[in-house]
């Protein structure tokens, strides 16, 4: 206690200067723990979003075998998700029977037949977009409470209908289920949301705060020394460092968790894009602020006492100003391995034997990545100094001579300053490499888009219906033959298209040589290739309902072979044969068949048929291929949590600089009023001041550039994608590079004064 008090009393009576180095701790800290509150929080607000979902999910009481019991008047339901834009709608129709049950969270009632309730979002999107009507049958009662959606954003709707059009869906006698149906993000992305977090936010913020932790070292190592040289034990000289140092971090996490929560209050209310919240989601948990109170000055607290090592183990060598140890050789101890575990992935990539076994990939590549990263951080000092006896031996020039000389007497300046703009570089590379993997997920390259709707239940008006929609350019029913589940030995099966030539030529890239009115057998002539199964001769039989009344249709394989070209991207037809429309019995359906959309892949086109197949019954199930919403919306949230990190990145990268730098200025005040008195020109101050901190860190960012590219590219062969190697975002991380030097100059330039302070002369 006695050294705390000590310390504190050594820093609101040690001047103006120590006081406004106190102050710049204590704002660098609350920067960093505001950043760190930040990425602590995403997760809280994940979690709540994924539970408002799993509260109101239909469901039923169950009895011991799985049944669902109490079934007797109670109403029904069914959810339908479709696309609208790039986001999903969720649209769940319920008829209400006799028995009463709780509604959902977030409506008073449940909606009777012709009423609907549409969340703020569907009922703007409704008034912008009358079409929608069609989808959103019924006269709206009210809106959905926020209890009841995920986040402020969500397209969700309840809808009421009679109880014939939903005779055949699932019973709801309660509604809330232990998890959600789908994760705003699934746990394996999130784990990839976390890691690139990890590295993008905690491994440069962990930096920084341990640089704020660091700062004015030099007038506080002397002090410190004086201390030990006046009696203090070792011990309470290092208590009295961490005393200032912890109570700086203290006042600066106070103050990061007030910011935190102003910006929590102005951003959830603005949104972000792809990513929204209510603010009771992004509130502070007890977890974090102990983390955030507890967490912070405990590292300050072990920084600080590390750095008072020196003067109480030999106080007089820090008085005289003695050489400084070289750095040790063990800083490259974690770069080593993390760079082989690299490596040995980008050649396992270049020689086409990338890992399968995603479980060692999945420990390996993390670690690799963090001890790359903390390499980069020890490694700074050693090349700092290496470079600059060097540069300073091969030097012509005063200014640069003068720079070099300084960093290889003092290293460790490197270090603080160039951390910083050095991670942050390094981290783009591994943000790239996770927006290049989702990008290969989410890509959709074809100039054609598909629907698919079981054409079970639907009458043939609503078929023909479906094929007349405005946008739709080719349309063609597919089924497969009839197998008899009775016969345990295999039985092959094939696939037939029921459409003319006409719907075959809107539907495909290319055909050639179609003749209507007779079978034929289809072959893709870039991708196909016959079926062994399937030979010309084969008969396969077809099954055919009308009314309760069943038919069989046999058909003989033929032998014509019809080549047409299909999509590269996306299997339009993916058949064996094509029968033509004559084929199928007069007024008979197929059994177990689905109805083929095509349409062009534009976003307006494809809003227009989802549309248009709303207004025919919104009740029907379309999968419409290639266009998985939910998990659009899932890489959106990602991209956009992605955005958040490099933003975090890039306060801190750059705050980090700048606290640095400022305290490397003051402390260099009595080095450059010496050379000043000495004569040299406050041009040549300068430009050694710019030499000092732009030669390490270019060299810095140089290396950070290409262990970035080979992590990025080891990230993207274990991730089992298409695309190993990004040669488009090197341009990008060389423009980060000149963005950061030039960050650099700016902040050295004005670090020589034009005045001399009298109280500098001799202290230099």
């Amino acid at each position: 206690m006695r050294e705390l008090l000590l310390g504190l009393r050594l820093l609101l009576g040690s001047g103006r200067g120590n006081r406004a180095r106190f102050l710049l701790m204590a704002l660098g800290s609350a920067i960093g723990v505001s950043c760190l509150a930040v990425v602590l929080t995403i997760p809280g607000i994940l979690a709540a979003q994924d539970a408002r979902m799993a509260a109101r999910q239909p469901t039923c009481a169950r009895d011991s075998h799985g049944h669902c019991t109490g079934i007797k008047g109670a109403p029904r339901e069914l959810t339908r998700t479709d696309p609208l834009g790039s986001r999903p709608m969720t649209r769940v129709f319920i008829a209400v029977g006799t028995k009463h049950i709780e509604p959902p969270p977030g409506l008073m009632a449940l909606p009777r037949q012709g009423e609907i309730f549409l969340s703020p979002r569907l009922h703007e999107a409704l008034r912008r977009e009358p079409g929608l009507a069609q989808l959103l049958p019924g006269r709206e009662r009210g809106l959905i409470g926020a209890q009841g959606l995920a986040h402020p954003d969500e397209l969700y709707a309840y809808i009421g209908v009679s109880p014939y059009q939903l005779r055949d869906a699932d019973v709801v006698t309660f509604f809330g289920e232990p998890y959600p149906p789908n994760r705003t993000v699934e746990k394996s992305t999130l784990d990839i949301v976390r890691f690139t977090l990890a590295g993008v936010v905690l491994l440069p913020l962990a930096v920084f705060l341990s640089v704020c932790a660091r700062l004015s070292a030099a007038a506080r190592v002397r002090r410190l020394a004086a201390l030990r040289l006046l009696g203090l034990s070792t011990k309470a000289v290092q208590r009295v460092n961490a005393a200032e140092t912890v109570a700086a971090v203290l006042l600066g996490a106070v103050v990061g968790l007030g910011i935190y929560e102003l910006v929590n209050q102005m951003i959830s209310r603005a949104g972000l894009p792809g990513f929204k919240w209510y603010p009771s989601d992004g509130a502070l948990s007890l977890s974090t602020v102990l983390v955030c109170l507890l967490g912070c000055p405990a590292l300050a607290w072990f920084v600080g006492r590390a750095s008072a090592r020196k003067a109480a183990a030999n106080p007089l060598a820090v008085r005289r100003s003695a050489v400084q140890k070289p750095p040790a050789m063990w800083g490259l101890l974690p770069l080593v391995p993390g760079l082989g575990v690299v490596v040995g992935y980008c050649v396992a990539g270049a020689t086409g034997h990338a890992p399968r076994d995603t479980r060692v990939s999945a420990v390996l590549m993390p670690l690799a990545v963090v001890l790359v990263g903390i390499g980069l951080v020890l490694t700074l000092p050693l090349l700092s100094q290496a470079l600059a006896r060097s540069v300073a031996r091969s030097s012509g020039s005063l200014s640069l001579s003068l720079a070099m000389r300084r960093n290889e007497a003092e290293p460790g300046g490197a270090l603080r300053v160039a951390t910083g703009l050095v991670l942050l570089v390094y981290a783009a590379s591994l943000v790239q490499g996770v927006l290049i993997e989702l990008d290969q997920i989410s890509k959709h390259n074809s100039p054609v888009q598909i629907y698919s709707v079981g054409l079970g239940g639907m009458t043939a008006q609503q078929q023909h219906a479906l094929e007349s929609i405005r946008g739709v350019r080719g349309h063609a029913v597919r089924m497969s033959s009839w197998t008899d589940l009775r016969v345990d030995a295999y039985q092959p099966v094939l696939g037939a298209v029921i459409a003319t030539c006409g719907q075959l030529r809107e539907s495909v890239s290319k055909v050639d040589g179609c003749v209507d009115g007779r079978p034929v057998r289809l072959l893709d002539a870039v991708n196909g290739r016959p079926h062994d199964d399937i030979k010309s001769g084969t008969t396969f039989r077809f099954h055919f309902w009308k009314g309760g009344h069943r038919r069989f249709q046999q058909l003989k394989v033929p032998e014509r072979i019809l080549r047409y070209r299909d999509w590269d991207d996306i299997q339009a037809m993916n058949a064996d044969v094509l029968l033509p429309p004559s084929f199928v019995p007069a007024g008979y359906r197929p059994d177990g068949a689905t109805l083929v959309l095509v349409s062009d892949s534009d976003p307006a086109t494809v809003r227009a048929v989802l549309d248009g197949i709303g207004g025919v019954d919104p009740t029907i199930a379309v999968d419409p291929y290639g266009i998985n919403v939910t998990a659009l919306q899932q890489i959106a949230v990602v991209k956009t949590l992605l955005a958040i990190g490099m933003v975090l990145g890039l306060i801190i990268g750059v705050a980090a600089y700048l606290v640095a730098a400022t305290d490397r200025a003051m402390e260099r005040k009595p080095q450059v009023t010496a050379l000043a008195l000495l004569g040299a020109r406050p041009r040549t101050l300068r430009a050694a001041q710019v030499a000092q901190v732009v030669v390490p860190l270019t060299a810095g960012l140089m290396l950070a550039v290409v262990t970035g590219k080979a992590a990025e590219s080891s990230y993207l062969v274990t991730g089992g994608g298409a695309i190993f190697w990004d040669g488009k975002g090197v341009p990008l991380l060389l423009a980060c590079s000149l963005g950061a030097v030039a960050v650099a100059v700016a902040g050295s330039l004005p670090l020589v004064g034009r005045r001399i302070d009298p109280e500098l002369i001799g202290r230099g």
